[in-house]
C-alpha cells in the first residue's frame, strides 16, 4: 500500500469520507476565499454533510473564527501529517 493510500484509508476509517469525495471537495474550494466567514460556513456545512456529522452552532462559530483568522493550517501537507500520526 502506498503512503497516499494509507493516508486516505485512515481518513476513510475516521470520517467515512472517500478519497474521491476529498478530491471533489478540494477541487470545489480551490479558489474560495477562506477569509470570508460565509464561504467558511458553507465549507463547514459541506464537510459535515460528507462526514454525516452535525456541527453545533457554537463549534461552527469557533471553526469560522479559527479558519478566517488563519489559526488552522489548511495546506495538504499539514493535514496529511495529522493523519499520519499513530
Amino acid at each position: 500500500m502506498t503512503q497516499d493510500g494509507s493516508f486516505f484509508d485512515k481518513v476513510k476509517q475516521k470520517t467515512n469520507v472517500s478519497q474521491q469525495d476529498l478530491f471533489s471537495l478540494a477541487q470545489s474550494v480551490n479558489n474560495v476565499d477562506l477569509t470570508n466567514p460565509e464561504n467558511v460556513r458553507k465549507l463547514i456545512h459541506q464537510v459535515a454533510a460528507m462526514a454525516q456529522v452535525k456541527v453545533d452552532p457554537k463549534k461552527e462559530q469557533e471553526l469560522i473564527k479559527a479558519i478566517t483568522s488563519k489559526q488552522i493550517p489548511l495546506d495538504f501537507s499539514t493535514l496529511s501529517s495529522i493523519f499520519q500520526k499513530k
